[in-house]
This record gives structure tokens, C-alpha cells and sequence, in this order.
């Protein structure tokens, strides 16, 4: 046998395997690549006000593909909690999250304490206020939070996200179930009905506006609405990072001829330190530089400000694409 045969054979088979390398190589960068020009925005059912916001939110973005080569998709998905978890796993790049479950998810508290903190959780900005929305018959006698007890109320079934802002408001009141003649625990769909046959006097709700479960009642029993405020209200605003105040403008529905003054969690846009500083740069610029185009796409956006967007219901850390366009427009410093 030649002594040289065997380097020869050797020389060979290494042509070819960094030729595959290379191959490979090519094909991941490329993947990469395709991956990098697409992201996605979950949001909630088709008939809530998470969904039309991130079609909006993918529309301003996607007027500039060809300036910065991207694409943006909305998914209708089942809202805060599985948006948050999708992002955790990484098979979500922006996600319509609850202010509070932001906070809760960042820390692992709360019905996130099984999957430990998502550290990796960046907030964007945030959207729309979910005010606590107090709704009273018009016979009840109640102008303010100090006459609800003695009174039959709505709290909500247990779980839900009005039922945890009561808990946490009657909490802060020194209120428990014996303050009240009578504690619903209704569903927010049985609500409506049940103050108009005379059943309760009030029920709490916290929901974007204007809604249709407001509506109902004030055309169907000329409901009122009733300001939540005052200096605990104060307080556990002050206190709590994922609340925010809110008002409901004068005129949102019929015979409403004073703002609502309250407060309540809000939609957030979150998405993860994984996700590049350009995508998170470029949704962020599109919205702010555009900015009254899309307050007036929806009816829930009209009360929003530039100022407060930076940074009211946002406990996460804000992603570094954020932080630069807030910075250029100067509302950080």
C-alpha cells in the first residue's frame, strides 16, 4: 500500500465535510434570516378590543416593510395569560398582556408561581385602560363608594379579573362579605340581567370602553355609572404597579354627562429580551410617530397619551428597542 494513500483519502473526506459544513452553515444564516422578517402580536378573541389592537399595531408596522424589511401578523389567541406564556416558551414575539398578569409574570406570582419568573419578559408600552367600572340601578342610592355597603353587590365569580380588583379594593376599605346586605358572585354575562330584574343593586366590572356589557344596562334600566375614587383609591394607585387611573369621558354612553373618574389595570404590549432591537424599535416608532392615526382607530384608544404610554402599568423592564425610540422622541430621558 502507498505510504500517501491514506492523508490522501483523509484530504478528501475533509473537502467534503467542510463543503457540508458550509452548506449548513448557509442554510441556518438563511433561516435565521426569514425568521428575523416576520413577527407576530397575540391578542385575544375577535370580539374584544386586544384583537383589533394588534391588527392595528401590525397595520402602522407593516406600511414600512420596505424600509425595514419586516412583516407583522395579529393572531387571535385566548388573551393575557396565554400570550405571556408564549412568549415565556418562545413561540411568540409580542403579546396584549393585563398590566397586573405582566407584573405577576415577570415576578412568577400569582397563577404564575408554578412556571417561576419569566425574566426574560420586556414591556413595549401601554394600551388601553381596563378601568373598574362601578354600574348602579338608578334607585339604589348610590353616588360613591362609601354607599355601597349595606347594599347588594355584584363582585364577580371567583377568578375573574374584577372579582381579584374588588377583593383587593374591599381589602384596602377594611369591606368583607358582611359589608354588603347581599355579595353576588355572578358571571360578568349574568350581570347585566340581574341588575335590571332587581336582584342587585351595583356590580363592579372591569372592561375597556365603551362595551356593550355597559351599554346593556343603561338602554335596558338606565344604569348609571358611579366615579371610584378617593384618597385610598389614592393609595393603592400609588402603591401598586400595575394600577392605573382611568376616565371614562363624558358622553362614552347615553345620558353620561360627567367623566367617570376610577382606575384599573391596563392592556400592555409585552414582549421578550430575545426579540431584536430593531422589530421592538420599528412597532414602537409606528405607533408613536403615527400616533393620532391610531388613537382614532378604535374608540378605546381615544384617551390614550404619549407620556403615560411609557410607562403607567408597565412592571416589567422596558425592552432596549423601546427604550431607544422613547429616548429619540423624547419622553424618557
Amino acid at each position: 500500500m502507498n505510504r500517501f494513500s491514506v492523508p490522501r483519502v483523509n484530504q478528501r473526506w475533509l473537502r467534503r465535510l467542510a463543503g457540508i459544513l458550509a452548506m449548513v452553515t448557509l442554510l441556518l444564516a438563511t433561516a435565521a434570516q426569514a425568521e428575523s422578517r416576520f413577527i407576530n402580536i397575540g391578542t385575544g378573541g375577535v370580539t374584544g378590543v386586544y384583537y383589533p389592537a394588534g391588527q392595528h399595531l401590525c397595520r402602522l408596522f407593516n406600511t414600512r416593510r420596505d424600509e425595514h424589511g419586516m412583516r407583522c401578523t395579529a393572531e387571535s389567541t385566548g388573551g393575557s395569560v396565554f400570550n405571556l406564556n408564549m412568549i415565556r416558551s418562545g413561540d411568540m414575539d409580542f403579546g396584549v398582556a393585563q398590566s397586573d398578569l405582566q407584573h405577576h409574570a415577570y415576578r412568577g406570582t400569582g397563577r404564575f408561581e408554578e412556571y417561576g419568573p419569566t425574566t426574560h419578559l420586556r414591556a413595549v408600552f401601554s394600551l388601553h385602560a381596563e378601568p373598574l367600572t362601578l354600574v348602579v340601578r338608578p334607585d339604589a342610592g348610590i353616588e360613591g363608594l362609601d354607599d355601597l355597603p349595606g347594599k347588594r353587590v355584584n363582585i364577580g365569580n371567583p377568578g375573574s379579573g374584577q372579582r381579584i380588583l374588588m377583593e383587593e379594593l374591599m381589602e384596602a376599605l377594611g369591606w368583607d362579605h358582611d359589608s354588603f346586605r347581599r355579595v353576588g358572585e355572578l358571571p360578568s354575562r349574568e350581570q347585566a340581567q340581574a341588575l335590571c330584574d332587581n336582584r342587585i343593586d351595583a356590580f363592579v366590572f372591569s372592561v375597556g370602553h365603551p362595551s356593550a356589557a355597559i351599554q346593556e344596562p343603561i338602554a335596558t334600566c338606565d344604569a348609571r355609572l358611579v366615579s371610584i375614587e378617593g384618597s385610598t383609591i389614592d393609595q393603592l394607585v400609588e402603591e401598586t404597579p400595575y394600577y392605573l387611573r382611568a376616565v371614562i369621558p363624558a358622553g362614552t354612553y347615553p345620558n353620561q354627562d360627567d367623566d367617570i373618574h376610577t382606575y384599573g389595570v391596563g392592556a400592555t404590549l409585552v414582549t421578550s429580551s430575545r426579540t431584536s432591537d430593531r422589530a421592538v424599535y420599528e412597532i414602537t416608532r409606528a405607533v408613536f410617530e403615527n400616533f393620532e392615526t391610531f388613537r382614532g382607530l378604535h374608540p378605546a384608544f381615544g384617551p390614550l397619551e404619549r407620556e403615560t404610554m411609557v410607562d403607567e402599568g408597565l412592571s416589567a423592564p422596558l425592552h432596549p428597542g423601546a427604550q431607544r425610540y422613547f429616548r429619540e422622541a423624547g419622553l424618557i430621558e
